[in-house]
């Protein structure tokens, strides 16, 4: 084993156990060990540059500042009440209410956003009635990591599929992830209503305080939320027309920061302060993470190690479809619900390609199963997903805390049965 070879891997496995044990912030050794795979020569500098992924970080930024832009207006607040008060203010069907809300906005919009902006509003839904949120904020988490799964915008992990292999445009993802998502969902819901209908149950008197809450006045720019709409939209559009049109070019970075570019026209011309206020809310740390993560696996990449583990994985499954398949689901699913999903995608995505290159018949079942194993396991422990972080950190501000085991005695079968329907369905369509 050459030196190159072995000094990507001890900085490579190093780096990775760095982010595991959460000691030192993610981003922070993600560009520490980027820049020690050049500093020792394992990866030079052009070949560092070469292998960061731009469309992913272009369609990253341009939706976060989407989204930040939208969450400015009140319509989260606003769709929130309103969804309580057609719910009739019954516990079960608010449940229902807000969980479709947030699979539905965590489709299109960043999982983290949505669940800030909706589990607050979902305290004060839930004190008005005198009822525990802990079911809400369960559902809401749930609900969240199974939208992103749906869209090829909703997760950071379909984000860096969909810009690693360009013939997955955005329809694509709708039409094979849809169906899994929504039976995952409907399971999922009937559960947690089951396992918690004790707690869901409201006195009238109570119910009452919810009813008459006011939706008037909760849309703070009305003008600001039609910009925001039209050009998300927009977005929405031309992210669906990418592979239906013969010779389209625009990839979905461009695409995304086109939309952001065009919103931040509409609404702030001239307004450096609003602009400063907008980027600063960019996510900035997850955008350098995802550089020095690209060049991490790119140092495994140019040295042959993800060549050799393709080998090894072609080996272990002999090429056989149905195994090579249900591996990448099951080993997706499990790694993502203990470590961050993102890395670990990084590093599946050449590791396919190279099955591919060694003359693996169809890579696009592949490619399915590590979208829904790498989206779908983070639900199964409080650290599978940062929607999950997010939703227990604003609980523990609320009262009440969910201990990690007792949150993975719910959530790591609900996982595994949403692993199950995905295994069966890929099976049934592709196989």
């Amino acid at each position: 084993m050459s030196y190159y070879v072995c000094a990507a891997l001890i900085i490579f496995v190093s780096c990775y156990a760095m982010i595991i044990s959460e000691r030192v912030h993610r981003t922070v050794i993600a560009l520490f060990g980027a820049m020690l795979m050049v500093l020792c020569g394992v990866i030079s500098q052009e070949e560092a540059i070469a292998h960061i992924d731009f469309n992913t970080l272009a369609l990253l930024i341009g939706m976060m500042i989407q989204v930040i832009v939208l969450s400015q207006t009140g319509l989260f607040r606003f769709l929130s009440v309103w969804a309580a008060k057609k719910a009739k203010a019954n516990p079960i069907r608010l449940l229902l209410s807000l969980s479709t809300l947030v699979l539905m906005c965590s489709a299109m919009l960043d999982n983290v956003t949505t669940v800030l902006l909706t589990v607050p509003i979902t305290f004060t839904l839930t004190r008005q009635m005198h009822i525990s949120a802990k079911p809400f904020v369960l559902a809401q988490i749930f609900a969240s990591n199974i939208g992103g799964t749906s869209t090829m915008i909703g997760d950071p992990p379909n984000i860096m599929i969909a810009s690693a292999v360009p013939e997955l445009n955005f329809m694509s993802f709708v039409s094979v992830l849809f169906i899994p998502c929504f039976i995952s969902y409907v399971l999922t819901m009937a559960i947690i209503v089951w396992v918690y209908r004790r707690d869901l149950r409201c006195e009238e008197k109570y119910r009452e305080r919810v009813l008459n809450m006011k939706t008037g006045g909760l849309i703070r720019c009305p003008i600001m939320l039609r910009k925001c709409l039209l050009t998300l939209g927009l977005t929405i559009v031309l992210f669906c027309l990418h592979g239906q049109i013969p010779g389209w070019t625009m990839e979905s970075g461009t695409v995304a920061v086109t939309g952001a570019s065009l919103l931040m026209l509409l609404t702030m011309p001239g307004r450096t302060e609003q602009l400063e206020k907008i980027f600063a809310q960019v996510e900035w740390t997850t955008i350098f993470f995802f550089i020095g993560l690209f060049v991490l696996v790119g140092g495994l990449e140019v040295n042959g190690v993800i060549t050799w583990l393709a080998a090894q994985a072609m080996s272990i499954t002999q090429g056989e479809p149905m195994a090579t398949m249900s591996t990448i689901l099951g080993l997706s699913a499990v790694m993502s619900a203990f470590v961050d999903n993102i890395p670990f995608v990084a590093t599946m995505i050449p590791l396919i390609k190279n099955m591919g290159a060694m003359g693996y018949a169809d890579l696009e079942p592949l490619w399915w199963a590590l979208s829904l194993g790498a989206c779908l396991g983070g639900n199964g422990t409080v650290i599978g997903a940062s929607a999950n972080v997010v939703a227990l950190a604003l609980a523990r501000k609320e009262g009440f805390s969910v201990s990690f085991l007792r949150y993975m005695k719910l959530a790591f079968p609900l996982m595994l049965l949403s692993i199950a329907i995905s295994w069966l369905y890929l099976w049934i369509r592709f196989l």
